[in-house]
C-alpha cells in the first residue's frame, strides 16, 4: 500500500516538473491536490491502458527498436489530459511526447532514489 502512495506522489512531482519546464503543458491551478489527482489518473492509465496498447502495437515497437514507446507515453499523457481536461491541458501531440519523456526520466530517477524499482 505504501508503494502505491509513493508512486502517486512520484507521478505528481513528475507532472509538476514537466508542467514547469514545458510551455505546452498546463495545470489549471498549482496546488497539491490537483497534482495528486493528476498523479492518480496518470498512474491508473499507465496501469490499465498502457499494457494493452503496448501489446497491440508490439510489432511497431519492435520495428522501431523501442522508440515507439515514446509515442505510447505521449498517448498516455494525452489520455490523462482528456480524462481530466479541467485540471490538465496539453497543446499538442508533440508536447505530449516531450512531456512523456521528461516524466519518464523524472519518474525513473525518483523511483530509483526511493527504492521503488526493487522487486517486492
Amino acid at each position: 500500500m505504501g508503494s502505491i502512495i509513493l508512486r502517486i506522489i512520484v507521478n505528481a512531482i513528475a507532472i509538476a516538473i514537466t508542467a514547469a519546464i514545458l510551455p505546452g503543458i498546463h495545470v489549471t491551478n498549482n496546488d497539491v491536490g490537483t497534482y495528486l489527482i493528476i498523479g492518480i489518473v496518470f498512474g491508473l492509465v499507465n496501469a490499465v491502458v498502457k499494457p494493452i496498447v503496448t501489446l497491440l502495437t508490439c510489432p511497431l515497437v519492435i520495428v522501431s527498436l523501442g522508440l515507439f514507446i515514446l509515442v505510447i507515453n505521449g498517448l498516455m499523457l494525452m489520455l490523462t489530459a482528456a480524462l481530466i481536461p479541467e485540471r490538465l491541458t496539453i497543446d499538442g501531440f508533440g508536447w505530449a511526447i516531450i512531456g512523456g519523456i521528461i516524466m519518464g526520466v523524472v519518474g525513473m530517477v525518483m523511483e530509483s532514489a526511493l527504492g521503488l524499482n526493487k522487486d517486492e
